[in-house]
């Protein structure tokens, strides 16, 4: 909180992201649950004792850019199936409306914490204009600020809780492949816009009603990254970000929170308007090659107006041997705490998903946490 505040830190913060953020169980024997295999116990164990701790929560549900499971009046339209197949798990959604009947599937392994959409809901404009035809209480949440309140409870000083959710541009481009998405959002600007303004109605009331009960409290803002390139060109950030997540920021920081925007990838181009804004931080800065700007470049240009998080790509953590890894840490730190500006978090771009943890990437997240305890700015 120090860092986000702007105040004087003894070090540079450093958090492990999903690991320690997520919500996860290992002692939970469900064979899909990647956790419980014995390789990850060592590094859930460091996550919680030596890492600056950021739960990731939803005040609505677990994967908040998901459609709502409301009872009513979303039962009219839509037909949930969870089936097992060739020891995966999968689950088609059926929507019917507007005379059309629209699915999407998805498919769970047992090994990889993630999950594969081998069918998009949407498929065509056609879609879409259905889609738009569904009622807006199909959107409808039920909040819970009281399990947010409790978490930080429960957390105490090892760390913060963080309000964890998606912005109308992700809820809109996950209705899609990607290759769909980016057709509609070049081609169709007016009606996406439609599909933005739809979506957001019930983002702001969860967003408003969240930074007003749980006021002062670190979020993160995910979906700006699909209006980066090479996807859409960046006046279309202005478009899709800029117009439909600053409000969210705004309500965030009305109440004294701190809205971090999430966007991974080539970032170069729309920083400025990520700071037209008005955020309070920005993860993971991705180095080149997955992104295009150095952290040094963003500290030195950008540094005085946003918290930094990252700049660390888990691709290094599970490949890059300990004595250059080593190298890749101290630099980071460096460029991220350089100059005079706002603080610095060293922190992955994401985190492992597969069910073993290897003797590596455990003694890489160890140097992260043994160089930022010993690093003097």
């Amino acid at each position: 909180m120090a860092t986000l505040r702007g105040e004087p830190v003894d070090r540079p913060a450093v958090n492990f992201y999903e690991i320690g953020g997520f919500a996860i169980d290992p002692a939970d024997p469900d064979e899909f649950n990647v956790y419980n295999d014995p390789s990850w116990r060592p590094l859930l164990q460091l996550a919680e004792e030596q890492s600056d701790l950021i739960r990731m929560r939803s005040p609505v549900k677990s994967r908040s850019h998901e459609p709502v499971d409301a009872e009513s009046p979303r039962g009219e339209f839509f037909k949930t199936e969870k089936f097992p197949a060739d020891g995966s798990r999968f689950k088609r959604v059926t929507l019917k409306v507007a005379g059309r009947t629209i699915t999407s599937l998805t498919r769970r392994n047992p090994d990889f914490d993630t999950v594969w959409t081998l069918e998009h809901l949407l498929k065509s404009t056609d879609d879409l204009k259905a889609y738009l035809e569904l009622p807006d209480e199909v959107f409808d949440e039920k909040i819970d600020i009281a399990g947010l309140i409790e978490e930080d409870r429960k957390l105490a000083d090892r760390g913060i809780v963080m309000v964890d959710t998606e912005d109308p541009l992700c809820a809109a481009a996950y209705l899609f492949s990607m290759e769909d998405f980016t057709v509609v959002a070049l081609t169709e600007q007016k009606l996406f816009h439609r599909l933005l303004e739809k979506l957001s109605h019930h983002i702001y009331a969860r967003t408003r009603a969240t930074a007003e009960a749980f006021a002062g409290h670190l979020w993160r803002i995910y979906g700006p990254e699909y209006a980066t390139e090479p996807y859409l060109p960046p006046h279309l950030f202005e478009e899709y970000v800029v117009r439909y997540t600053g409000p969210m920021v705004e309500a965030i920081q009305k109440h004294g929170g701190f809205a971090r925007i999430h966007c991974h990838g080539r970032i170069r181009a729309v920083l400025d308007y990520i700071v037209k804004m008005g955020p309070a931080a920005i993860d993971p800065i991705e180095p080149p090659p997955q992104g295009d700007v150095e952290l040094a470049y963003v500290r030195r240009q950008y540094g005085k107006d946003l918290v930094l998080f990252g700049n660390i790509e888990f691709a290094d953590i599970e490949n890059t041997g300990p004595a250059e890894f080593e190298k890749l840490v101290e630099k980071t730190l460096e460029d991220g705490t350089a100059g005079r500006g706002k603080g610095f978090v060293l922190m992955p771009s994401s985190a492992p998903i597969g069910r073993k943890i290897t003797p590596r990437v455990m003694t890489n997240y160890q140097t992260m946490l043994r160089l930022t305890a010993n690093f003097n700015s």
